[in-house]
């Protein structure tokens, strides 16, 4: 199945397959970690076999190797392997400070005369190339026009774009069907939409999928055996026809499933991939329901709030026993929010910006978090519903009684508009001994 968002790999991919196609270097452009990923494997399937890998892959950076010693490497045949494949890093370095004059001839140079057997492979992982290039950034318009201009009349070009969510979808679909897995098209969106159509974790995520619903049975599964032993011959009636199961037998059944012993149990390998198995699978999606929950806290919605706050401990593996995970990740959301209140932040793309590696939301939440942090309006709001939150975080760590009823709690004092009493000042005395 074609799909847009694979054309230019697909391309690629196909062109080396064939001497009369192949070119002697390729510039791949973006930062599309799972097209990068397909490329490198269907070159290395096409031209550096296993057996001779060792002495036939090169894996080079610029910024530790010069360009002259990589065009050398590339002129030089390999005596133990017929065929040598050079993956370069970092072309960002070979468009630094400076003309680069002599780097650019001695590339020139090279590819007037290229080695028939050895492939340079330029990878420019420093631009981001959006789905749309109409709206690539201009900062990125000007670097990827500039590796047009000195490569592009010896080299192909491979766009390592973003993945368009609905080929995405399709390719979720495609991909479990060649397993023999179906997934229905709503969990495919929804794991798409979850994981904001990063390939690299849809991918990751996919796998996980397919290994859950196609594990094989456990023993502990197996058909049921009857502890009443085995009749004899003598035992045995001679010709007797058994009537077929009453309502009766089959509701009792439902509940002891020793009286039809001989109706196997439902597989674990169902080979069916639905909206629950990646709601209750995939961490995004968790995580999704959690957003939606904030979302109804900051409009104020404790009826919503509180059917969100059920579906959450319903979707848990641990039930109420997860609530301190969820206390936590209450507690980064907001603040989040509180961060993104005091920067002003009014944008998506200058959310990266103030939020630290390792501290900032999946990509789909983005937009979502702004517009609920805008709902607040002071930071004494949000420190507020810190101050709650851990209040809740040491009553659960005390043991209470109920952990359902303390959620309950914070959930409706979460979404109170809360009330600031006038200032009044209260005049203590203090006697000096």
């Amino acid at each position: 199945m074609a799909l847009k968002s694979f054309a230019s790999t697909d391309r690629f991919l196909t062109e080396i397959t064939s001497p009369a196609t192949l070119r002697p270097g390729y510039v791949l452009l973006g930062d599309e970690a799972f097209l990068y990923q397909r490329c490198r494997q269907g070159v290395l399937a096409a031209l550096a076999p296993e057996d001779s890998r060792d002495f036939s892959l090169h894996d080079l950076d610029l910024a530790e190797t010069s360009i002259f010693e990589v065009l050398d490497r590339a002129q030089t045949p390999s005596l133990m392997a017929p065929f040598q494949v050079l993956f370069v890093r970092g072309l960002k370095n070979l468009y630094g400070r400076g003309s680069k004059k002599a780097e650019f001839e001695a590339i020139d140079a090279y590819f007037r005369s290229p080695n028939p057997q050895a492939l340079l492979l330029f990878v420019a992982d420093h631009l981001r190339i959006p789905t749309d290039l109409r709206k690539m950034d201009y900062q990125d318009k000007e670097r990827y026009d500039r590796i047009r201009e000195t490569l592009g009349d010896w080299c192909g070009f491979v766009e390592l774009a973003r993945v368009e969510e609905s080929d995405a979808i399709k390719w979720v679909i495609a991909s479990a069907d060649a397993r023999s897995i179906k997934f229905d098209p709503d969990a495919a969106r929804e794991l798409v939409d979850a994981l904001g159509a990063d390939m690299m974790l849809v991918a990751s995520e996919l796998e996980k999928l397919c290994l859950y619903v196609s594990a094989p049975p456990s023993t502990s599964s197996a058909a049921p055996t009857s502890s009443v032993p085995p009749p004899t011959s003598s035992d045995t009636p001679p010709t007797t026809s058994v009537p077929p199961p009453t309502s009766s037998v089959i509701l009792s059944a439902a509940k002891n499933p020793r009286i039809l012993p001989e109706a196997a149990p439902e597989s674990l390998a169902r080979n069916h991939i639905t909206l629950g198995e990646v709601e209750t699978m995939v961490l995004a999606a968790k995580q999704r329901s959690l957003y939606e929950l904030t979302d109804a806290i900051s409009q104020r919605d404790r009826t919503r709030a509180l059917l969100l706050l059920h579906g959450l401990l319903n979707a848990s593996d641990g039930g109420e026993d997860a609530a301190i995970g969820h206390l936590y990740m209450l507690a980064r959301t907001f603040r989040q929010m509180l961060i993104i209140l005091e920067k002003n932040v009014r944008d998506s793309r200058a959310i990266w910006a103030v939020l630290w590696q390792g501290f900032r939301m999946p990509p789909f939440a983005a937009e979502d978090l702004i517009r609920q942090a805008r709902r607040y309006k002071s930071r004494r709001d949000l420190t507020r519903a810190l101050r709650l939150v851990a209040r809740a975080d040491l009553e659960l760590r005390s043991s209470p009684a109920n952990k359902l009823l303390v959620l309950e709690r914070l959930i409706l004092a979460l979404a109170t508009e809360p009330t600031h009493p006038t200032y009044t000042p209260i005049h203590q005395f203090a006697m000096e001994l």
